[in-house]
């Protein structure tokens, strides 16, 4: 515990660490005030580095790139290989575990040893690993690396220690499953067939002990060689030679016959007692055609052969459709009997997998179940049902549905919240599932005491809203909203703005929620608000409409028949223009491109509609197209239920929307909200031509990039859920002419932005239709010189940035194997610039993409050695964006003695103002009087983009916003009384009477954290978080009872600093940024945990807390359970005797290293496992680390106490050789005499 003081004089700015490089907090225009009375802070700080630890928590959702199934009969547990090198184990609801081997190779197979709690991983570096499943973070006990061969297939018999290995050069080598050790005994491609066959077999595909013999194993060749080799006698039993390549092989359970897949789509079926030929070959999906051929089909990849006492076999099979019907879906065939079902799957089929009852391959299989996975799907079918239903899915598979653009984490929600969204949730609930209970039921979970409420909310591409429960590390769906039902249908033929973004116009940009009185506000890509009140009645409403026009931008208001043409505000006193309710045509409906301003892009249903219980649209804001162009992306929002007001801004400025009212309060450029508090120097630049003499041509010149504007618009978000990593990127041109013209580009942003080069450029972000094409294109000569107003600060580069970590465009499909040529390169990767522009004197053929993409690297390259006046160009275009708002209870000035209700804006230029605002108290006046809002001409500044603002008591206690209690609107009783508000204020004179007036806040940027204190506007302390990175996500959270910064940067460290001194505590190289997803979906929240989008498909949780990393062995599930094998029927005495001696099989006789010796250490290398993997790494702490650590002693101790054993067993054997030649020479001399030796 450590006890801070500072005494404060009100005039200096003091700070242990100094403010390097940035302008003291003070008054608006700096100039000095009255000294107030000293005041002494004391806060006790109880946070310290010991409270902080990073570990991954579990990981939720589909796992991404499925390669491989595995399935344990007996635990009932499934595992599934991913192409990244992650393993999922999951079991019953709250079993589930996830794995990732350290090369990070693509698994090829997976192999459970049957009960035993281990499992055997394949990979593509030709490694196999043992998984000890018995602890629950599983972790490698042991690895064989092959470095001369390719592993193709592995099988692992039932109950043995003994490992089948195949090799793409045909060779099948034996590992020791205890030892992994290779053994001696090796049976090779060239013995395997017969020596008169000239040509290589191939790979092998399929290794399986014979249900008859256990000492006979059947080797399936790729080229459609078949071979049963008697491990015994070391020789070929029969061997098959088939014109078709070779897929799979399924065993009979008498072993007398077994059935293959074939590449042409055939299946064909061989009896033991007649190899020479297979006794049926059947085409399943073949038809015959008119001339009396089969048609072709394609390769049957698996088969299963599974018996059943009561009815026909199964035969199960995945592809063989015919080539004749193009687009035709995935298929899984169930054959039984006469009954042949077609299941048609959504995505690929990547492996399948039939449940059957017993473990034992020789006895009747019964199956009950198929597991198959899809590329993007798991879904189990229920065979004991004639019409195939499938199991309801406990897991969250479907997190992917539609591919996740943002995401949001509430911890310590209140109690009654999850219940009453689940109750409405389960109504709209799929049916038809099967009522069987779920097929993978196994390990053990049991809910923690170290549990509370949490919520995790993601929005989609498809505008849906999904609610999850995720208390106590699970994840079920609790509720889904779909936006896009206050909304008409966009038509497709409307216009070049509806084209645009036809796909994908309803595309979540980030949300607002509020538990306490459940308002939930959500932004769209279509630059749009909905803001949604929730009730557990359906209702009849009609959606209100409101239109802002927050386009302009004081630099181009340059001459006044300009501002006649295009008005921005309606008098230049005052920023309140009244709401316009919408009832026209979406943009281009029926009208011409230039008469698309003035229209939003989305039309809003203007018609009663009925809503089910649950979330109900309220109202919509919309931005509209101006100057021909589409409305700038919404970068931030904030919204407060007690002042029943709305905030967001962009690119060009800011608007407070007052929700109660219905009614627009404030609409004002970001240039205005200084007012004369400007601190930022202005510069002049030449005027723009005017536009209605070249936006003719402009759209001429950009007609022929919509086509493919619109596929990379869909592109960008299909790239969230692309399988494949070979993508391209096109790197946009972003450099500048004084004389460019606005066209109607479209520009996709979501939250988060990457900053460019610090060196160069610390971002550029202008409207998307005022980028200009390429360089070295002839222009017209310019027109007359005339005034620009631009913004720039003291002492800082001449490039500015104006979109923030809070407003991040989507990033085109991109190569991340690929290196960059630099380091702008690589940041225009990640910011996934997708603007499309047209300069205003371009007089040459229109525009050519791959033109642009030629020329790019070496345009970027001039341009960063360079600082020509096109450089100052760019400067003079940027604009300041609003990055973060913040509602609460503060001082607006010095002279306030008392908190009033404010807006806290923070900017792109690092730059936070305080807007107060005046709100009637009274419910009757709040519903009717206005309320009133102006700029204070406050500012304080920081260095970057302004990320999180939160305020604390002069305690060090986080202040909640006010927030109004929840109340049903549409309830039926005493509807008075349900109207009444009851609102809840936590203001910072109230939370702390010892401690006299006033409060902190904390500011945090992309550069730099300050702590001020209001109202003197003092910065107390300061501290610059990096110097060659950036933050990108930042919050003030709760652990330990206690407050901290919790920040994350582009860098891939997690740093928290305590509060409200700013000390560093704990500092991660986490997680490096190589995918803009991360840094789009990270975010924080209380309880010292953290979520992100670890893939498209899957989110990944943490936790920064030494509690919560110590409570999460208690959290996780187990995986192995004690459970009897069950025991193997009784076959009688006729069918043993006649049916074979596999019993009386012994493979320690042949395989171990008595009889066949050691195996080549060339061939394959033993490596000890690491016993850790990422939990040892990240978590090896409190009761885990010790259980790992031991374990890594008792490993460590069994390796030494075999060594000694081989040494001893090595002393034993050289002294009763040493006995033995001592006898025999006993022996030799016991009858001479002394003379005769």
């Amino acid at each position: 515990m450590k006890k801070f003081r500072k005494v404060l004089d009100g005039l200096t700015t003091s700070s242990p660490g100094g403010t390097i490089g940035s302008p003291s907090g003070g008054s608006a225009a700096g100039t000095p005030t009255a000294t107030p009375t000293p005041k002494e802070i004391d806060i006790q700080e109880t946070l310290v580095s010991e409270n902080f630890q990073l570990c991954k928590t579990v990981r939720h959702g589909f796992p991404y790139q499925p390669t491989a199934l595995a399935f344990d009969p007996v635990q009932k547990i499934l595992a599934i290989g991913s192409r990244t090198g992650g393993v999922r184990i999951l079991g019953r609801p709250g079993v589930d575990c996830y794995c990732q081997h350290e090369s990070g190779a693509a698994v090829l197979q997976l192999q459970f040893l049957i009960n035993e709690g281990a499992l055997v991983t394949a990979c593509a570096d030709d490694t196999l690993h043992l998984w000890n499943l018995r602890q629950r973070r599983p972790a490698v006990l042991h690895s064989l690396k092959f470095n001369r061969e390719r592993i193709t297939f592995c099988h692992l018999p039932f109950q043995s220690k003994w490992l089948y290995v195949g090799t793409e050069r045909g060779n099948t080598h034996i590992v020791n499953i205890e030892s992994f050790i290779l053994s001696g005994y090796v049976i090779m491609w060239n013995k395997a067939i017969e020596l008169s066959t000239k040509t290589h077999p191939g790979p092998v595909v399929h290794l399986s002990d014979s249900p008859k013999d256990e000492g006979k194993l059947l080797i399936g060749f790729e080229s459609g060689t078949i071979v049963q080799w008697d491990l015994r006698l070391k020789k070929a039993d029969f061997r098959i030679y088939y014109d078709e390549a070779i897929h799979s092989v399924s065993w009979h359970h008498e072993g007398k016959q077994f059935m293959c897949s074939h590449s042409d789509g055939s299946l064909s079926m061989w009896n033991l007692r007649n190899t020479t030929k297979p006794f049926q070959v059947t085409f399943p999906h073949g038809k015959i055609q008119k001339d009396g051929r089969k048609e072709s089909c394609k390769p049957i990849l698996k088969v299963e052969y599974k018996t059943s006492r009561n009815s026909e076999p199964f035969f199960i099979f995945s592809g063989g459709l015919s080539y004749d019907k193009a687009g035709r879906r995935p298929t899984l065939t169930i054959m039984h009997g006469k009954a042949i079902t077609v299941l048609e799957m959504d995505y690929p089929i990547v492996e399948f997998m039939a449940l059957c009852e017993t473990p034992y391959n020789n006895e009747v299989q019964e199956p009950y179940a198929v597991v198959v996975l899809l590329e993007k799907d798991l879904i189990v079918v229920d065979l004991t049902q004639s019409n195939y239903p499938v199991f309801e899915n406990p897991y969250p598979m479907d997190i992917h549905e539609s591919p996740v653009t943002c995401t949001a984490y509430f911890a310590d929600c209140p109690p009654d919240i999850i219940p009453i969204l689940y109750s409405i949730g389960v109504k709209h609930k799929k049916t038809g599932y099967s009522q069987k209970e779920w097929p993978v039921g196994g390990g053990t979970w049991t809910l923690g005491s170290h549990t509370y409420p949490e919520i995790i909310i993601t929005g989609h591409a498809d505008g849906s809203i999904k609610f999850w429960d995720a208390s106590a590390i699970t994840l079920q769906m609790l509720y889904k909203l779909k936006t896009s039902k206050a909304f008409e249908k966009p038509k497709p033929s409307e216009g070049r703005a509806a084209d645009l973004v036809e796909d994908d116009p309803f595309a979540i940009q980030m949300v607002s929620w509020c538990p306490q009185s459940r308002i939930f506000c959500v932004v769209g890509i279509s630059a749009h608000i909905i803001l949604y009140r929730f009730s557990k009645y359906d209702a009849n409403t009609q959606i209100v409409s409101l239109e802002v026009r927050l386009q302009c931008e004081a630099e181009d208001v340059i001459s006044p028949s300009e501002n006649e043409n295009n008005p921005c505000f309606t008098e230049s006193g005052s920023h309140s223009p009244q709401p316009h309710h919408q009832h026209a045509a979406s943009p281009g409906s029926g009208t011409t491109e230039g008469n698309k301003d003035s229209n939003p892009c989305l039309k809003v249903k203007d018609r009663m509609v009925r809503v089910p219980p649950g979330y109900q649209a309220e109202l919509v804001v919309q931005l509209l197209w101006a100057d021909g162009e589409p409305p700038q992306q919404i970068t931030s929002l904030d919204i407060n239920s007690a002042y029943g007001l709305l905030a967001f801004g962009n690119c060009n400025g800011l608007a407070v929307v007052d929700y109660l009212q219905k009614t627009i309060l404030l609409c004002m450029s970001t240039l205005d909200l200084y007012g004369g508090a400007d601190p930022y120097q202005r510069l002049t630049r030449s005027p723009r031509r005017n536009r209605q003499s070249t936006s003719e041509f402009c759209m001429r010149g950009l007609s022929n990039l919509y086509s493919d504007s619109k596929k990379r618009i869909r592109t960008s978000y299909q790239s969230l859920t692309e399988l494949s990593d070979n993508q391209q990127s096109i790197d946009m041109d972003r450099s500048k002419s004084p004389t460019s013209v606005k066209g109607p580009g479209r520009k996709l942003s979501l939250p988060t932005d990457l900053k460019t080069d610090l060196d160069h450029v610390n971002g550029h972000c202008t409207s998307p239709a005022s980028q200009s094409c390429s360089a070295g294109k002839p222009r017209v000569p310019m027109g007359p010189e005339g005034p620009r107003l631009t913004r720039r600060g003291p002492g800082r580069p001449p490039f500015r940035k104006a979109q923030s970590a809070a407003c991040m465009e989507i990033s085109l499909p991109v190569s991340h194997t690929e290196g960059y040529a630099s380091r702008r390169a690589m940041l225009h990767q990640l910011h996934g610039v997708a603007m499309y522009s047209h300069d205003e004197h371009h007089t040459t053929a229109p525009y050519c993409w791959s033109e642009r993409a030629a020329a790019t690297e070496s345009r970027e390259n001039s341009f960063s050695r360079s600082r020509s006046s096109s450089v100052s160009s760019i400067d003079r275009d940027t604009k300041e964006a609003i990055t973060t708002l913040q509602f609460g209870e503060s001082y607006a000035r010095k002279s306030d003695t008392l908190p009033t209700p404010c807006l806290w804006v923070g900017t792109s230029l690092g730059v936070v103002l305080l807007i107060p605002m005046s709100i009637p108290t009274d419910h009757e006046e709040r519903m009717e009087e206005p309320v009133t809002i102006g700029p204070s001409g406050t500012v304080l500044m920081l260095k970057g983009s302004v990320l999180r603002i939160s305020f604390l008591d002069c305690m060090g206690a986080l202040i909640q916003s006010p927030y109004e209690v929840w109340r049903d609107l549409n309830a039926h009783e005493d509807p008075d009384r349900m109207r009444r508000r009851k609102l809840v204020h936590i203001s910072p004179s109230s939370s702390q009477d010892t401690c006299g007036e006033g409060h902190l806040a904390v500011v945090c940027s992309e550069k730099q954290a300050k702590v001020f204190l209001m109202p003197s506007q003092s910065c107390l302390f300061v501290h610059n978080i990096t110097e060659s990175s950036f933050v990108l996500r930042a919050d003030v959270v709760t652990v330990c009872n206690s407050v901290c910064l919790a920040c994350f940067c582009a860098n891939g460290h997690v740093m928290t600093l305590s509060l409200p001194s700013l000390r560093p505590l704990l500092d991660v190289n986490y997680l490096p940024l190589a995918d803009m997803r991360i840094a789009r979906t990270f975010c924080f929240t209380h309880g010292g945990q953290a979520l992100y989008l670890s893939s498209p498909t899957e989110i990944q949780r943490l936790a920064f807390s030494q509690e919560m990393c110590d409570n999460l062995q208690e959290m996780l599930g187990e995986l192995f359970t004690p459970i009897e094998t069950p025991e193997a029927q009784n076959r009688g005495f006729l069918k043993g005797f006649f049916g074979g001696n596999s019993h009386n099989f012994d493979r320690e006789e042949l395989f171990g290293e008595a009889a066949a010796g050691k195996g080549s250490r060339s061939l394959a290398q033993h490596i000890p496992g690491q016993a850790g993997m990422e939990g040892m790494k990240v978590a090896a702490s409190g009761v885990v680390g010790d259980l790992a650590r031991a374990r890594i002693a008792l490993d460590e101790r069994g390796q030494r106490l075999g060594e000694l054993e081989e040494r001893t067993t090595l002393m034993m054997t050289s002294a009763e050789t040493f006995s033995k030649h001592a006898h025999e020479v006993m022996l030799k001399c016991k009858d001479k005499k002394w003379y005769q030796l």
